[in-house]
């Protein structure tokens, strides 16, 4: 016997103790969720309606999870190396000890992370007598990647908390939140504590204790609003220049999960493979940034330094990529029509430059577009449901009227 077949037999076991009238009854709902995230679920409906399939949402959250793992370990590298360009020592620092110093760096924010959402989801589990929602896999890992690599523990606690109660949990749990959690955490760090999100040395982990005269770890695009000529320059932690390779591969700082479109492109296959991407959104989003960032190149005025930054600049700094192909097209929170998914993505991209580029204050338009689209999907959908229906009853009409 196969040894995933012996663990099942084993724990098949101790099934009875947690179903209705057991001893352990109670704990069904932890159990159950266990149990589902190891093996397939043996049970599918009777009804005719439903489409009978072997995946389900655990294993759609993993899918995204290795998507998104290609960009978690390139950001664990990453914070090691802008700590060896930030203090001088990346000579001396192999790629592995940047790994290491990158992934020790992390470590705490992503365990806080998932100890504090999955708790609550055991919590509210437990409450309603339902199973664990799988939700939280994907938004525990997301949350992390789109902070500053020295956001505190206790901030990460508390804006978990925040977005998985009152963006999911009182809609009624996964499925039901109508914005996306991962960035409602980082809009409630944001406006909650806005010296820890933005501004100098919060891109960059220094360490205790090393000192370095002079430093500025603000990200390129901040670096671009605080610019009051034409002549934008985008320099990297220690003062060189930055290329646009540079920025393709992600050498830059920022948010440790979001700086390297190359792995961002890797996650964007993975999930396009397993459809569950919308090549739409991702299409359209794409389309919108690059024209909207053309428009602010075209017409740049001193006034708003980042509108001198080129569209494909625009594209490859911050998270807007990222934003885009992990956030943009969650299906849950996005458009469901056809249409209503090109016009949502070409909103996303276009609102993030508008926000960058004409916002002084705000250099990132990423995170607010998204969320603003969000609110807005269900009424892009019933304008084109509600246009295909008028178009339906006149297409009746005009036959009727010719039948006659």
């Amino acid at each position: 016997m196969p040894k995933r077949n012996k663990l099942k037999a084993r724990i098949d076991r101790y099934k009875p103790l947690f179903e209705e009238g057991g001893k352990l009854s109670p704990l069904h709902s932890v159990f159950e969720g266990f149990y589902t995230f190891l093996f397939t679920p043996d049970e599918t409906s009777r009804s005719g309606v439903h489409i009978h399939d072997a995946n389900d949402s655990k294993r759609t959250m993993i899918t995204v999870i290795i998507a998104l793992l290609p960009c978690c370990l390139f950001g664990m590298w990453n914070i090691g190396y802008q700590h060896g360009l930030a203090t001088g020592t990346s000579y001396d620092m192999s790629i592995w000890n940047m790994f290491l110093f990158g992934l020790w760096a992390v470590l705490p924010m992503i365990i806080t992370s998932y100890v504090v959402g999955l708790g609550i989801e055991f919590i509210f589990a437990q409450l309603r007598g339902h199973e664990i929602q799988e939700g939280f896999l994907v938004s525990g890992l997301l949350i992390p990647m789109i902070c500053p690599v020295d956001t505190p523990c206790w901030m990460i606690a508390v804006a978990v908390a925040f977005a998985v109660i009152f963006a999911k949990e009182v809609f009624g749990g996964t499925g039901f939140n109508f914005i996306n959690v991962a960035l409602t955490a980082r809009a409630f760090l944001f406006f909650a504590y806005p010296s820890k999100m933005s501004g100098d040395n919060v891109f960059v982990t220094l360490g205790d204790g090393i000192p370095v005269d002079g430093f500025s770890g603000a990200t390129p695009l901040a670096e671009g609003a605080q610019l009051s000529s034409d002549t934008v320059r985008l320099t990297a932690v220690d003062g060189s220049p930055l290329s646009w390779m540079d920025m393709f591969w992600g050498l830059n700082a920022g948010s440790w999960g979001e700086t390297s479109v190359f792995c961002i492109l890797i996650g964007m296959v993975i999930l396009l493979i397993a459809g569950i991407a919308s090549w739409r959104v991702i299409v359209s989003a794409v389309a919108g940034a690059l024209a909207m960032g053309w428009l602010a190149h075209a017409f740049a005025t001193p006034l708003y330094p980042v509108s001198f930054v080129s569209p494909i600049h625009q594209f490859c700094l911050g998270g807007l990529a990222f934003a885009i192909v992990f956030m943009a097209t969650d299906p849950v929170t996005a458009c469901h029509t056809n249409t209503g998914k090109w016009i949502y993505g070409f909103l996303v991209g276009a609102v993030a430059i508008i926000i960058r580029c004409y916002n002084t204050g705000f250099p990132e338009g990423a995170m607010l577009s998204v969320l603003l689209m969000n609110c807005f999907a269900p009424l892009i959908d019933w304008c084109v449901v509600e246009r295909n229906i008028a178009r339906r009853k006149r297409r009746i009409v005009y036959r009727k009227d010719s039948a006659l």
